[in-house]
């Protein structure tokens, strides 16, 4: 059987640079298993949740990290996150993070800004698409 090509990454050169730790595009080969998850919040495995929202974050990309290593990939195959955010975050602290869980990887990324989660408790939610070729 033929290898299938990893996602490419891009970031064309018609537009912006990208602002922090994401790719502007990702493109999926023909072939790759697809894995979607449902938004994570800051609850751990004993829906424990911290008051600061960076930790909550922390918590979130953990709680990714346990799901894509469940369904047998790696932080490497996430090609998209989506952060919905409550209040004020530390912005500093919270690139830090994901640049601490992505190293080197640079998915696709989209922060957004809302009013309410599930939960007052929440402060943080991030969903993910991952895939392996």
């Amino acid at each position: 059987m033929a290898k299938i090509k990893m996602s490419t990454l891009r970031n064309p050169d018609t537009i912006h640079a990208p602002l922090g730790s994401y790719s502007h595009q990702v493109e999926i080969p023909a072939g790759a298993r697809w894995l979607a998850m449902a938004g994570q919040v800051g609850a751990d495995k004993d829906c424990r949740v911290s008051n600061d929202p960076v930790e909550q974050a922390r918590q979130c990309l953990e709680n990714i990290r346990r799901n894509v290593e469940a369904a047998g990939m790696e932080v490497g195959d996430i090609v998209k996150l989506t952060w919905y955010v409550v209040g004020e975050m530390d912005a500093p602290r919270r690139r830090e993070l994901l640049t601490e869980f992505l190293g080197d990887h640079r998915p696709a990324s989209t922060l957004v800004y809302v009013a309410a989660l599930a939960s007052p408790d929440y402060k943080v939610e991030i969903d993910a698409w991952a895939c392996r070729a």
